[in-house]
């Protein structure tokens, strides 16, 4: 067994990541079947990643400094897009407002675009 493989895989499973943590709080906010459909997107998110590690592109990442923090520097936009949205809708700060309605496609791709843009995926991946 590869010590590295294990070491890894504990830091995975005791860290949630950005995928997690959105579906738990998708879950929590708007119910078991939000939470669904976030799941699906988050894991829809990580299927480029695992394309690019099988067909050999995520090697990219980690030789091209560049591509990795273009990566990263998206990643964190986004991150600070969804923050400015959560802070934005007052409804969602306060337990006593009804949550507004989103629609299953515009919840898929939130989580997919959180996991497409997620620096951690293909170095993992890879």
């Amino acid at each position: 067994m590869n010590i590295q493989f294990l070491l890894t895989s504990l830091l995975v499973v005791a860290a949630p990541g950005t995928g997690v943590l959105h579906t738990v709080s998708t879950g929590l906010s708007r119910g078991a079947r939000a939470s669904l459909v976030a799941a699906v997107g988050c894991t829809l998110g990580t299927l480029p990643h695992m394309a690019a590690a099988v067909l050999g592109l995520a090697a990219v990442f980690r030789t091209s400094p560049f591509a990795f923090e273009l990566l990263k520097y998206l990643g964190a936009a986004y991150l600070l897009y969804m923050a400015w949205g959560t802070l934005r809708d007052r409804g969602a700060l306060d337990p006593n407002q009804p949550v507004p309605e989103r629609s299953p496609l515009r919840m898929i791709v939130a989580a997919v675009l959180l996991n497409l843009l997620n620096p951690k995926l293909p170095i993992f991946f890879l």
